[in-house]
């Protein structure tokens, strides 16, 4: 779990470096922080009720990459709507920490580190 936030790190620096800066024209790696942003939405969810005393770290995540990002427009409203149904639909479905959550949260939090790390292998400077 180490890893992640250095895969976040590295996701968030890439995106600054890129091109697609404060425009609103979508950039090739949109799916993919679309999926990461659901993600992080999902993990803001899971973590909080499975008593990781986390607060708002992984909202926080998501506000660095929309600060890294900068998207205008369609492309920020896009990033936020996944972060928020990543979070309602694990919302929908726990009430509290299963062990199917447990499940949850190391499947997205590998996924998530996976999509950072191919990020910015592609889209690194």
């Amino acid at each position: 779990m180490s890893t992640r936030p250095l895969a976040i790190f590295a996701l968030i620096v890439a995106c600054a470096a890129g091109p697609a800066g404060a425009q609103d024209v979508a950039a090739p790696f949109d799916a993919d922080l679309q999926r990461l942003a659901e993600i992080l939405g999902g993990l803001h969810y899971l973590r909080g009720i499975c008593g990781t005393n986390e607060g708002n770290k992984w909202r926080n995540e998501m506000q660095a990459l929309i600060d890294a990002e900068t998207p205008s427009g369609e492309r920020r409203t896009r990033m936020i709507a996944g972060f928020n149904r990543g979070y309602n639909g694990f919302q929908q479905t726990y009430r509290s920490c299963t062990p199917a959550a447990t499940v949850a949260i190391r499947r997205y939090i590998e996924e998530g580190s996976k999509i950072s790390r191919d990020l910015t292998a592609r889209y690194a400077n």
